[in-house]
């Protein structure tokens, strides 16, 4: 039957993965009877209300993300978590496919879809076989408004940058152009952080709670190591003290990244460097304690500073 359907409906469905809507219907040149004839002999099925595959069987993620964004109508884009899950800006796909419409069209509730409006015009980008999806920046900024804690915003910043997928200048740019955004602030000071090297919440915590708090020295961050072979990177590295910084932010610790801690501490102590290892308690709820004890180290490496206290209760 597929030799029979017109030539416009075969790269229709051809860009869509098999997917149409009847919306889609007329300007492909195939009518509502002809639909449920091919549905009714079992050579298509529905997916949605009023959205067809040209196939059977179960769809694959494609055709079901196609599914969504036709039967939600015209002009319609998705975001949020769905777009971040075709971004890999998360690890799981969200059973909830989440899309965005223009805020003056009016669209009905539909099970397993969220529907968010936008007044604004939207970036939005296109790889197949996925129907569009937000552009990284927007798609970071959106999860960014609805994230629970600023370590969130954090991580997801720095994952967008460090996978090439977008810059903290255009994420930047992005910001400046929403009327509103939250962690407005914050947001712009990470963003920072995220240019000059920062790769995590934890180190991000580092950079304010111990390091600037305090008023040690300023480091090189995500440092290359020299003379080795491969490619080996220092958190933070003090290179003028000689002391480096590894900050390990995660519950648990597989032997495999163990031995690669272990290997990148006896590299750095071949050359003479001086590694202090610090987790997520030591940054968070020791701060003082920390910077003391890294200034400790930096003044035997020949730092001439001196601490500065970071508050009124300051432990340093």
């Amino acid at each position: 039957m597929a030799h029979e359907l017109p030539r416009p409906c075969l790269r229709l469905l051809s860009g869509q993965c098999g997917v149409i809507a009847s919306w889609q219907a007329g300007a492909a040149g195939i009518d509502a009877r002809q639909i449920e004839n091919l549905v009714r002999y079992g050579r298509w099925q529905r997916l949605q209300y009023g959205v067809y595959a040209a196939f059977t069987g179960r769809p694959p993620r494609p055709a079901a993300l196609w599914a969504a964004v036709l039967r939600a109508g015209p002009c319609t884009i998705l975001s949020h978590e769905t777009a971040a899950e075709l971004d890999g800006l998360i690890d799981k796909p969200n059973k909830v496919i989440h899309v965005t419409v223009r805020s003056a069209q009016h669209r009905e509730p539909v099970p397993g879809m969220v529907i968010h409006r936008s007044s604004q015009s939207i970036a939005f980008k296109q790889q197949r076989p996925f129907p569009p999806r937000t552009a990284t920046e927007e798609t970071v900024l959106d999860l960014a408004d609805a994230a629970a804690s600023f370590d969130t915003v954090v991580s997801l910043v720095a994952r967008a940058c460090q996978g090439g997928l977008t810059t903290p200048f255009l994420l930047a740019d992005s910001l400046q152009l929403r009327a509103r955004a939250r962690w407005r602030g914050e947001l712009r000071q990470a963003l920072l952080d995220v240019a000059e090297g920062v790769h995590s919440p934890l180190e991000h915590r580092y950079l304010h709670g111990v390091e600037r708090a305090h008023g040690l020295p300023r480091p090189d961050r995500q440092a290359e190591a020299d003379r080795h072979p491969g490619r080996i990177f220092r958190d933070i590295h003090y290179r003028k003290y000689r002391v480096a910084v590894e900050l390990d932010g995660t519950a648990s610790h597989p032997d495999e990244q163990r031995w690669q801690d272990k290997r990148r501490d006896n590299a750095a102590a071949a050359d003479g460097i001086f590694t202090l290892r610090y987790g997520w308690a030591d940054v968070t709820e020791r701060p003082c304690e920390t910077a003391r004890e890294i200034a400790t180290v930096l003044a035997r490496g020949g730092w001439p500073g001196t601490l500065r206290r970071c508050g009124p209760k300051c432990r340093c």
